[in-house]
């Protein structure tokens, strides 16, 4: 009963495009469109969420909020999320495969878990029509999970634990205990949370930091402990149980795991 059963990856900023940058300059350039400036820093605020959801939240904001309200009159409508979510979904499916490398070191951590028997799962807040392209370019790279669950492939995305539990379902996974959800967001940590199971925060490659890997190795060492100890903090706060740099870092963790369940521990005692 000690066994890891499964680990459900992310994607962005998780297990592809190291600092999450994707959706960054869509954001932007979404509310560019219609006369607003908005930074890439209140962009990266709700990072983890469905789209839709990503939009709705960019605009409960307060100064970005206010910023429409003055700009059009009154308060953003759901109408208003509608169209921006429209307009939204082919802008990034235009630039996700431009982003899609894998996290330097990720696929040697895939082959080893697939050769402990240990299945691997994913979900994302993209939606299916974004991961069409990104598929295909991992796939080429050699990461392929048994299972995927888009954002829009269920009536409720994270932060609850629907996608989570679709994963159990297709992989059939019995016990949460034994299935670690590894995100570097924090919706993606709830979602861990709201299915049961162990949740490792990824800092340095993801969402909080939202650095390349290149920008981020031309940091002084002093500016990087400040990064990753800001980033760390939040996906703790989150409730995530355990924080790695970067997936690479995954392994000695999952034994900690093991010997927590070992010792009949489970992810909600």
């Amino acid at each position: 009963m000690s066994s890891i059963e499964a680990v459900i990856f992310d994607w962005a900023g998780t297990m592809i495009d190291f600092g999450s940058r994707a959706p960054m300059g869509v954001f932007v350039e979404l509310f560019r469109r219609h006369g607003l400036e908005v930074s890439v820093l209140e962009a990266r605020v709700p990072m983890g969420l469905p789209k839709r959801a990503h939009i709705a939240a960019m605009l409960t904001q307060p100064r970005i909020a206010d910023a429409w309200a003055a700009h059009f009159g009154a308060a953003a409508t759901e109408a208003d999320i509608d169209r921006l979510y429209a307009e939204f979904g082919p802008m990034n499916v235009a630039v996700a495969a431009q982003f899609a490398d894998l996290v330097p070191g990720a696929l040697p951590i895939i082959e080893r878990l697939k050769a402990d028997g240990v299945r691997i799962g994913s979900t994302t807040g993209y939606t299916r029509e974004i991961m069409s392209q990104v598929l295909p370019v991992a796939a080429a790279q050699g990461y392929a999970p048994e299972t995927l669950v888009c954002a829009d492939d269920l009536p409720e995305g994270r932060p609850g634990p629907m996608m989570m539990q679709k994963c159990f379902a297709d992989l059939g996974l019995a016990d949460p205990a034994r299935v670690v959800k590894v995100d570097d967001t924090e919706p993606g940590i709830a979602e861990g949370l709201a299915a049961g199971t162990w949740t490792i925060g990824v800092a340095v490659s993801g969402n909080a930091v939202g650095l390349s890997a290149a920008e981020w190795a031309d940091l002084s060492p002093n500016a990087q402990f400040a990064l990753r100890r800001q980033a760390a903090q939040r996906l703790f706060d989150a409730g995530a149980h355990f924080v790695v740099d970067t997936v690479t870092d995954l392994l000695p963790v999952l034994d900690t795991i093991r010997g927590k369940l070992a010792a009949g521990q489970t992810p909600t005692a």
